[in-house]
């Protein structure tokens, strides 16, 4: 007899349901022989540059590195130190920062301190899922505050009732931001910490796309402004911008109560990073800087072949200032941007992602993820060309 298992309703939240039919399709499609693009995953394709693996393979070769690892080691933490200061002359002291297992990770549970049953957490809508999935976890009441392209994408902060900013515990904010691409400047930061402190919210800041900007466009730290270390925490991760995703490394910097805080829910939860993974982070901040610059020029080519391409074939999409991603408009004849993404899949091969998948406010648009080579950009377009989805 199988036993009818019942499981905890916040597993009803985890569901990604888009992902998995997106998934089914594209095998659907290659077993009946077809190609497929995939620009879905914002996975980088590129490789860490050289000191870094060598740092690693290295650290990997030496017997002492497989204990536990428990507390970040000093000359991390001092790295980060100079990182922060060297990139955005922000002075951190070392109980105001703590490694993690990926930007994902802190996110996941941050809001287990900071919030009970009940309490409000503001997400920005369309945002990337942690942002909801975190305090959800935690049994918060999610308000979501819109990104609006007349807005320049940015949170309206004026347009938050006063009885929901009172109640509200936490604010998460993310600029460059995934899924929009928008870069937030020195006012907006300057206004936020203001209406933090206001209202008496913690404020969770995602920068993992900081360095990963273009045409001259220069990402800050929210921890630049004056006052922001009182209320606020950021996260900045090594995956995007030195392209190691699978190291699994990041780091919580900020105000030093909610920092102890989330330290102390982490030792209940794991041992700490890895030792080879915290020498290669070491490398990555202290070695030659140019493979970062490497990496934003890739993506910015990759950006132009893109939207320049998709522009001559009659798809006009705005030039992203920032990120890996684009945020492209669908055609005005589709009703949804998940029938768009499912047409454009069955009939090119080419595979995005569905606005409406991170939130109601992504909807009418697709994001597409530049993590192909210029040559399969290239493809794609020709593709989509072929298929007749523009034509008037």
């Amino acid at each position: 007899m199988v036993m009818d298992m019942r499981f905890s309703k916040r597993m009803e939240g985890l569901t990604s349901a888009i992902f998995s039919q997106l998934d089914n399709k594209k095998n659907e499609l290659l077993l009946q022989g077809k190609k497929v693009i995939n620009f879905s995953i914002g996975t980088p394709d590129l490789p860490p540059a050289p000191h870094i693996i060598s740092a690693m393979q290295e650290a990997v070769g030496c017997p002492q590195n497989y204990i536990y690892a428990v507390k970040d080691r000093p000359e991390l933490i001092e790295t980060v130190m100079e990182w922060y200061n060297r990139r955005f002359d922000v002075q951190l002291e070392p109980e105001e920062i703590m490694s993690l297992m990926g930007s994902q990770d802190g996110l996941a549970h941050i809001a287990l301190t900071l919030t009970d049953p009940g309490d409000i957490a503001m997400i920005p809508d369309p945002g990337y899922p942690i942002f909801s999935i975190g305090p959800s976890i935690a049994c918060a009441k999610i308000y979501k505050m819109a990104l609006l392209k007349e807005n320049n994408f940015l949170i309206d902060l004026d347009a938050i009732d006063s009885i929901t900013a009172h109640n509200a515990k936490l604010m998460i904010v993310s600029y460059p931001n995934n899924p929009v691409t928008a870069v937030a400047p020195v006012e907006f930061y300057e206004k936020l910490v203001w209406f933090a402190k206001k209202y008496d919210i913690v404020v969770l800041h995602d920068n993992a796309y900081c360095e990963l900007t273009f045409d001259g466009e220069k990402a800050g730290s929210f921890l630049s402004i004056p006052g922001a270390k009182d209320i606020g925490v950021e996260f900045n991760s090594l995956s995007k911008s030195y392209n190691m995703p699978g190291c699994r490394i990041s780091f919580a910097m900020g105000n030093r109560q909610v920092i102890e805080q989330l330290r102390t829910l982490k030792s209940h939860l794991d041992y700490g990073i890895f030792l080879p993974v915290q020498k290669a982070a070491i490398a990555a901040l202290r070695g030659p800087q140019d493979c970062v610059r490497e990496t934003v020029q890739i993506y910015q080519r990759r950006r132009d072949v893109l939207i320049e391409g998709l522009q001559e074939i009659g798809w006009t999409i705005d030039k992203p200032p920032a990120t890996m991603f684009v945020w492209a408009p669908i055609p005005k004849k589709y009703a949804s941007s998940i029938e768009f993404t499912f047409d454009l899949l069955e009939k090119t091969g080419v595979i995005v992602v569905p606005g409406s998948s991170f939130g109601e406010m992504g909807e009418g648009y697709v994001r597409v993820a530049l993590v192909q080579p210029e040559e399969k950009i290239l493809k794609a377009v020709e593709l989509i060309k072929e298929s007749g989805i523009f034509n008037n």
